[in-house]
Parts: structure tokens; C-alpha cells; sequence
């Protein structure tokens, strides 16, 4: 039976390291089979959004886990899942723009920190799926903003590094209000 996992918070060491990337042999080792479905788990289980990193969870490993789905704030969101090993944005296409970005590392629920941050809406990423299989794929919309989020923190990259608009800055009781009108 999967567990929940336990958050790390800004100001946690771990979030700022370098994860180490892993072979075929440890993708496919009992250990990181089980921190994926640990990691899906926890991600539903505690509604913590569309994506989470493995040092955001104690791991000091490069292994993200997406779950992009439809919400009532993105009713138009494609499902997406995927998990991300030792992945690498190998190209970027046109400019930057600004997407509203949150992190369950900033803190949760209505405490969870929001800001505008700059992505790319076009990625080329290449990373290792969950059995260790190669993708070399170009990533539109959010799912490349989400992908960029993630790949971050498996760099030692907080989203709070790509904040420009500094003005922006505001907790989810607010961002609900203010930018959903909810």
C-alpha cells in the first residue's frame, strides 16, 4: 500500500542541492519503484497540485512525477502523467511569458506562496521514464511550464529564483480571490 510522504519547506537544504541523476539498474530498483508510487500517492492523496520533486519529499535524487488534470480553475487542461528521471530542457523556443506558479515547498493550502513567473511555452525536454526508457519530446503550454518547474528543483531552482514582477508575490487566499475571482 502506497504512503504519503512528508513536505520539505523553503529553507530546507535539500532544495537547494543538486539531485543526483540515476542509472537504469537504480531507476529499476525496488527502492525507486517505490518512491514513484509514493510519490503519485502523495500527490493525490494531499491534493498538492500537478507535479512534485523528489527533494521535495527528502530524496535527494533527479525524479519528478507529473499529474496534470483538469480542475475547476483549468477546466481545459489535457491529462498529462509522466515521471520525469533525470530529465534536461535541451531547447527552448521562442520567449519568455509570465504564468502564475505556486510551489506545496512554499507551504500548503491557503498558505502556499504564488508569483508570476517567466517560462518558456515551448520546450524540447529529454528525460527517463519509470522503466528507465528514453523520451526526447517537445512540450507545449503548461505541461512545459510544469516540466520547467520540476526540472528546476531537481537543480537546486526555486520558482521564487525566476520571479521578476516582485509585486506579485501573494498567498493562495489572495491569488484565489484576486486572479481566480473565487
Amino acid at each position: 500500500m502506497p504512503e504519503i510522504l512528508n513536505s520539505t519547506y523553503f529553507g530546507n537544504p535539500i532544495l537547494r542541492e543538486q539531485a543526483k541523476r540515476l542509472t537504469r539498474d537504480e531507476i529499476l530498483s525496488d527502492e525507486v519503484q517505490t518512491l514513484i508510487d509514493n510519490m503519485y500517492f502523495t500527490l493525490k492523496e494531499k491534493s498538492l497540485g500537478v507535479g512534485l520533486a523528489a527533494p521535495q519529499v527528502g530524496a535527494r535524487i533527479a525524479l519528478s512525477v507529473l499529474g496534470i488534470k483538469p480542475t475547476p480553475t483549468r477546466p481545459n487542461l489535457e491529462p498529462f502523467s509522466t515521471v520525469l528521471i533525470n530529465p534536461i530542457v535541451a531547447e527552448t523556443f521562442g520567449n519568455r511569458e509570465q504564468m502564475w506558479e505556486g510551489c506545496v515547498s512554499s507551504g500548503e493550502g491557503d498558505s502556499t506562496l504564488y508569483a508570476k513567473v517567466p517560462r518558456y511555452k515551448k520546450i524540447r525536454l529529454q528525460w527517463l521514464d519509470e522503466n528507465a526508457l528514453e523520451h526526447d519530446e517537445v512540450l507545449e503550454g503548461f505541461v512545459a511550464h510544469v516540466a520547467q518547474h520540476e526540472t528546476d528543483h531537481l537543480n537546486g531552482i526555486l520558482f521564487v529564483d525566476h520571479v521578476k514582477d516582485t509585486k506579485s508575490y501573494m498567498l493562495a487566499t489572495e491569488y484565489k480571490k484576486l486572479i481566480l475571482g473565487k
